[in-house]
């Protein structure tokens, strides 16, 4: 059974920061293209960061850009978002996924397994 645990989430302050950890088990996903989405109150889920396989490459939504980090660390089947300088408007539930295929970048429709959610506020 394939499962993705997220933590790290919770209340903060404008400009503090933020680490979410992401943990892979029930299947080989350090062979696979990983990622983060967030979904705030009354919005569409929207992409935040995505991680090849390899960690070699990146990608980052334009409104994360310079501030949010991916990572990955394969020999733990784990992904991290550091977030930094938040903003109130990063406040949302954030959600792992990993995609099904090693193909990269991969389009969203490629995520085929996710977490259940970790929540981030930001206060103003």
């Amino acid at each position: 059974q394939v499962l993705l645990v997220e933590s790290g989430g919770g209340l903060v302050q404008t400009g503090d920061s933020l680490r979410l950890s992401c943990a892979a088990s029930g299947r080989t996903f350090s062979m696979y293209p990983m990622a983060w989405f967030r979904q705030a109150q009354g919005k569409e889920r929207e992409f935040v960061a995505a991680i090849q396989w390899s960690g070699g490459s990146t990608n980052y939504a334009d409104s994360v850009k310079g501030r949010f980090t991916i990572s990955r660390d394969n020999a733990k089947n784990t992904v991290f978002l550091q977030m930094n300088s938040l903003k109130p408007e990063d406040t949302a539930i954030y959600y792992c996924a990993a995609s099904y295929r090693r193909a990269w970048p991969p389009p969203s429709y490629d995520y085929a397994y996710w977490g259940q959610g970790t929540q981030v506020t930001v206060s103003s």
